[in-house]
This record gives C-alpha cells, structure tokens and sequence, in this order.
C-alpha cells in the first residue's frame, strides 16, 4: 500500500509592499512522502513571494493555489489561472531538468523558479545555457540558511505573516522568523 500524502493547512497573511498586495490565504499543502520539509516551505514561501500577481496579472479575478508538486510531474508547485483557466504563471521548487522547464514555458504566461539548497549553484552551472532561450522564465536562488530555517515553521497548522519589502520576504509565525532575499540568476 503506497503511502499518502501528509496534509498540512495555512494561514497567511501577506503583506506586499513592496507591490501594493495585502490578503489573506487560507492554503491546504499536501506534502509528498519523499518531500521535505524545507522543500514545502519553500513552495510556501515562493507562493508568498508571487501572490501580488493575482491582483497586477488577474485583476483579482483568479485562482492562485498549489499544484500537485512531486505527485504528478505536469503540475507546477504553484500556479495562477485566470477566470479562463489560462495558466498565467507557473511556479516551481527545486532543482529540475531542462526539459520539464522548457514544457512549463510553453503551457504559462510566465514560469518563475527557486533554487535551494547546498547543490544549487553547481546545479545551475550546468543548466544555465539550455535555460537562456525561453524569455518568460525567471530563475532565483533562495539561500540555503534561509530555506533551511523554513523548516522552523513547518507545523500541521500554521499561522503565518508575511511581508515582502525591498525585495526580502519576511516570514513568521510569531516564535520563528525567517528573512528571504531571493538572488536573481535568470
């Protein structure tokens, strides 16, 4: 029998100054077996990072949730579609191949990535070349003491703060806080 998921609920108020952004989401994240930790609060904090884009791309009317992530490879981690269901962005985590990548840019408006952990600069060196082409992709590194103290905030209920300013995600639960300056490659 395979293992399921684990479900984990959010409470995230985000506060985008830097973008004029200001909600609240009540977010269910269901984490994979093989998935970390780190790597869940990474997609949590990547979707913190790009909510303003409901509102500036989708004028509100849209729906800005997470994919399927590990569990099914042609889902993005986070995505936002509009009222058509159009995929306007395309977000994902990790350190993936090329050509998963180069499939996303071509079902999305835009395909935003972060990077992280120890691995990712030498990932990248081999990558960067056969990522130059596509023009709606963006690519960050979340530095690895940041994502690693993501996992200070991991709980099956949390209730989180968020604040974006100068570029620096600023995260919290109130006994943890975690600052994020995401360092543009692509």
């Amino acid at each position: 029998m395979a293992i399921k998921s684990t479900v984990f609920k959010a409470s995230l108020q985000i506060a985008d100054i830097d973008h004029g952004y200001y909600a609240d989401h009540a977010l269910t994240l269901a984490r994979h077996p093989s998935e970390t930790d780190e790597r869940m609060m990474v997609r949590l904090a990547a979707l913190a990072l790009q909510a303003y884009k409901l509102q500036s791309v989708c004028s509100g009317d849209g729906t800005l949730a997470f994919g399927a992530g590990l569990s099914d490879p042609d889902e993005p981690d986070v995505w936002l579609r509009d009222f058509t269901g159009r995929t306007r962005l395309w977000v994902e985590a990790g350190q993936p191949e090329e050509k998963p990548l180069l499939k996303a840019c071509g079902k999305a408006d835009e395909v935003v990535l972060y990077c992280f952990n120890h691995a990712a600069e030498i990932w990248w060196r081999g990558i960067e070349n056969k990522l130059s082409r596509p023009q709606n992709l963006s690519v960050f590194r979340i530095p690895a003491e940041a994502s690693q103290g993501l996992k200070a905030l991991a709980q099956r209920s949390m209730q989180l703060q968020a604040t974006v300013q100068e570029g620096v995600l600023m995260i919290g639960d109130g006994n943890h806080n975690v600052d994020i300056e995401p360092l543009r490659w692509k």
